[in-house]
């Protein structure tokens, strides 16, 4: 009789292992045989649109690592900072890439894989005028015009430490740095790994301390809940990173 009672236990404990192995994700994933990756297509080095439509960058190459790994098509969703959420809840990707900001806001409403790597808040300004805006004091001041892109932290960030400095919200994260080379804005704080990408792309413009950000935050990819779902890319982020491929591409995008 002893020897029956773990064996029952363990039969009725099969469903419970079943049930929590599920995922929904996982499940349409191979039903339909493609894994969708919400890309906003405005931030580099980890992704951006062409004039063509295609997306390049960083983290479309890590996504179609992921499809290979997956054995599925990649199909890219084209998303924004404003509704970035709003897209994860209706269903509409089935992972986000593209360089997003961990938060305790996010977390609320989805999961994170593994962290990518850490970074945080920066500006970048006309090379002229870099000394000038060192510190949030330097910038925070009357005559000087903070640009920044809605709907991300960005403009949280922004919003919480501009309070002399005019703050002008640009919808076009693709254009926005074209506004400050032009002289229509004089500064925006973003992420350090854009402004270094921002100072090789535009000779005017200067990352101002990129290696001294004002915060620090972890970048991952943003998930819906699905404890399976996340855990899936967290193996295939772990695999990645042992073999080597997670270092020869990010190495290929930020310098």
């Amino acid at each position: 009789m002893r020897r029956l009672i773990p064996a029952l236990f363990l039969i009725l404990l099969l469903p419970l292992v079943a049930c929590v192995e599920q995922s929904p994700v996982l499940e349409r994933i191979e039903a339909q045989g493609e894994v969708r990756v919400g890309l906003t297509g405005d931030y580099k080095p980890f992704s951006w649109e062409e004039p063509d439509g295609h997306f390049e960058g960083l983290d479309v190459e890590m996504g179609r690592a992921l499809a290979e790994e997956l054995g599925v098509r990649l199909v890219i969703v084209r998303t924004s900072w404003p509704t970035l959420m709003e897209d994860l809840k209706a269903g509409k990707y089935d992972i986000g890439m593209g360089g997003i900001s961990v938060t305790d806001e996010r977390k609320e409403h989805a999961l994170f894989s593994a962290p990518l790597l850490t970074d945080g808040k920066a500006p970048v300004a006309r090379c002229e005028d870099k000394d000038r805006f060192t510190t949030l004091e330097g910038i925070d001041r009357e005559g000087v015009t903070v640009i920044v892109n809605p709907g991300g932290t960005n403009e949280k960030f922004a919003r919480a430490n501009i309070r002399k400095a005019t703050l002008v919200l640009h919808k076009d994260n693709a254009s926005i740095f074209e506004e400050i080379a032009a002289g229509r804005a004089d500064v925006m704080i973003t992420d350090a790994i854009e402004t270094r990408i921002v100072a090789r792309d535009y000779p005017t413009l200067c990352a101002t301390n990129p290696d001294a950000p004002f915060t620090q935050s972890e970048k991952a990819y943003l998930l819906p809940k699905d404890a399976a779902w996340k855990e899936r890319v967290d193996d295939w982020l772990t695999e990645m990173g042992a073999s080597g491929e997670k270092e020869a591409i990010f190495a290929k995008w930020v310098e």
